[in-house]
């Protein structure tokens, strides 16, 4: 993995999910900046699994493929499944689970990079 790469993820979704919860808590609804905030770090996640299948097709290896692709796909997921929540309720609770999901994505590329340099535990 780039590491310099995964910082930018990780600070772009914290930023995101700052942001959700300043919405919630000024009781405002997911509004269409926000949801395109969301998408832009969706965006940065779909370049980081480009990234991440360059990376292995050209020979690099993690501590643990199946573990590796599990989270390189798995923080994909992440966003959308939010994203959808907070659609279908449009509440001030959906604000903050936008914000729930946008903390996951650092948890979840901290691993991925953890994974890559080899550790398995």
């Amino acid at each position: 993995m780039i590491f310099g790469f995964a910082v930018t993820v990780a600070v772009a979704a914290t930023l995101v999910a700052l942001w959700s919860f300043v919405q919630s808590a000024r009781n405002r609804l997911p509004d269409n900046p926000l949801l395109i905030g969301i998408a832009v770090v969706e965006v940065l996640l779909v370049v980081q699994l480009v990234i991440g299948i360059v990376l292995l097709a050209g020979g690099d290896r993690p501590g643990s493929l199946a573990t590796y692709l599990a989270y390189l796909i798995g923080c994909l997921v992440v966003l959308p499944v939010g994203a959808a929540w907070a659609l279908a309720e449009r509440s001030r609770s959906s604000t903050a689970v936008l914000g729930i999901a946008c903390l996951a994505i650092p948890v979840m590329v901290l691993r991925l990079n953890e994974v890559w340099s080899g550790a398995t535990a």
